[in-house]
């Protein structure tokens, strides 16, 4: 009656064979498959960035834009 491992403390065992090891590895690829697994998943869903409405860049016509600029100024009320 073969056996799969020798019972013999002092008899050297391959790493293959030795089933704690295949418990640590296979923990550890299922950690760095499902890591992979869910930044694909971010990059796919990722959330658009938009910038609040108060520091959205706009385009000013350049020959009036003193002109509003002081007008804006002028427009604020005093502290």
């Amino acid at each position: 009656m073969p056996t799969s491992l020798p019972l013999d403390p002092t008899v050297p065992v391959p790493w293959w064979r030795v089933g704690v090891m295949w418990l640590f590895v296979g923990g550890l690829g299922a950690v760095v498959i499902g890591s992979f697994m869910l930044m694909a998943t971010a990059i796919k869903h990722a959330d658009v960035v938009e910038l609040p409405v108060n520091k959205r860049v706009t385009v000013q016509n350049t020959s009036t834009s003193p002109a509003q600029q002081a007008r804006n100024h002028a427009a604020t009320p005093a502290p």
